[in-house]
């Protein structure tokens, strides 16, 4: 130990986060002697990785992977706590740890990985409703519906209402026929079950653009599943739900997924932020003109190809994480930094028992469709986004893998 510790703190357990963290060892370990004084220390609310894209799935509790089963073998310390304030002039951060005492704890250089979160509906009767945004959150929904067979036969037992038609609005819409089927034919009632999609837009999936749209719709049609474009939800009870024309629907599952932003802690940080929340930065992940302060993965709005910037989602938050630990290392240690060059852009959208669609580049043209694109979905799901777990030689290795592919 030298007498000069450096220290980086990383602040969320996130993919970004994790390999940040990741990132910084493998650095400083590849530096040698200089890089033996700078310790890393991974701060995050929970004691697990969670596999956020899963969370549409059924079974949602076993979608993570123990922090301590990738950190430990690299010698990342973990601090379980809350963080609740940044001072980027003092270079400390406060916590509230998992006993409710109070921490402090100064850094040399923070990643700021603390992912984003749903906006949470504001509409009478908004408890009412269900999210996947976190594992609990999507524990609760799947416990709720295989619970429905307990409820007295109703019209709209066997509904689900999912509001907003984006990325993960289709991907949960696109499963819960399936899994309410499932679920309803111990009753034989599965001819009860009806999905409903709502999304302000004319169209649906409308971030997603023209390319994959014959696909999606075509999906939503061989599912059956039924549309509500150009309006909202204006109430709800744990019966129905209002929509903003005045439709009642029957319905005992409502399923949000309107809306995302960064998270909150992004406005401790004297930098710009784009209309999300995200802290604009640089080609080497710094937070611009806020020195010792990097940001990944979805906190994080870095530029990429085609005059583009990143999207909020683990294709670009795994390998922001890594450079962006890689970078405060060459920082602290004055080694050349490595511009962020993610692979090529692309999207994989799950579409359930209609198997899927894999686009390709900015303008989402599309490359797979059905069973081929279905079977890349679930390698990127159930193995590729995974990191490795109790071997520190792996996931050095992994750290050092700038490339998705």
């Amino acid at each position: 130990m030298g007498k000069f510790m450096k220290d980086v703190l990383v602040i969320g357990g996130g993919f970004a986060g994790v390999w940040s963290a990741a990132g910084a060892v493998r650095a400083a370990r590849e530096a040698g002697g200089p890089g033996d004084d700078i310790r890393v220390t991974l701060v995050s609310g929970g004691d697990d990785l969670v596999i956020r894209p899963r969370l549409y799935e059924d079974a949602p509790e076993g979608m993570r992977v123990a922090l301590d089963r990738v950190l430990g073998p690299i010698g990342v310390r973990r601090v379980t706590a809350t963080v609740t304030g940044i001072d980027v002039e003092a270079r400390t951060v406060r916590a509230v740890g998992r006993a409710g005492e109070e921490l402090e704890m100064a850094y040399d250089k923070l990643v700021l990985a603390t992912g984003s979160q749903l906006v949470q509906p504001d509409f009478p009767g908004s408890r009412e409703v269900f999210d996947v945004d976190t594992l609990p959150a999507a524990a609760t929904l799947d416990n709720h519906l295989r619970r429905l067979p307990e409820r007295a036969s109703s019209p709209g037992r066997y509904t689900a209402v999912v509001v907003g038609a984006g990325f993960t609005g289709l991907e949960i819409a696109t499963a819960l026929g399936e899994r309410l089927r499932a679920i309803a034919d111990r009753e034989s009632e599965a001819e009860d079950v009806r999905v409903v999609l709502v999304d302000r837009a004319d169209v649906v999936g409308p971030e997603l653009g023209p390319g994959p749209r014959p696909n999606i719709d075509d999906a939503i049609d061989e599912l059956r599943i039924e549309r509500r474009l150009g309006r909202t939800v204006a109430s709800a009870t744990c019966r129905d739900v209002t929509l903003s024309d005045g439709e009642v629907i029957p319905a005992a599952t409502v399923v949000w997924t309107a809306g995302m932003a960064a998270s909150p802690l992004t406005a401790q940080i004297p930098g710009e932020r784009d209309r999300l929340g995200r802290l604009v930065v640089d080609a080497y992940l710094r937070v611009i003109a806020v020195p010792g302060v990097y940001a990944a993965g979805d906190t994080a709005l870095a530029p990429v190809e085609e005059g583009s910037s990143t999207v909020q989602s683990c294709q670009h938050a795994l390998p922001m994480g890594k450079f962006a630990g890689h970078n405060v290392v060459a920082d602290l240690l004055g080694n050349t930094p490595l511009p962020f060059a993610p692979d090529p852009y692309v999207t994989c959208l799950d579409l359930g028992p209609a198997g899927a669609v894999f686009t390709e580049g900015w303008n989402r043209k599309i490359a797979l469709t059905g069973q081929e694109a279905k079977t890349l979905k679930r390698n990127i799901n159930a193995i590729w986004i995974y990191p490795p777990i109790d071997d520190p030689e792996q996931i050095l290795a992994e750290a050092g893998r700038f490339s998705n592919g």
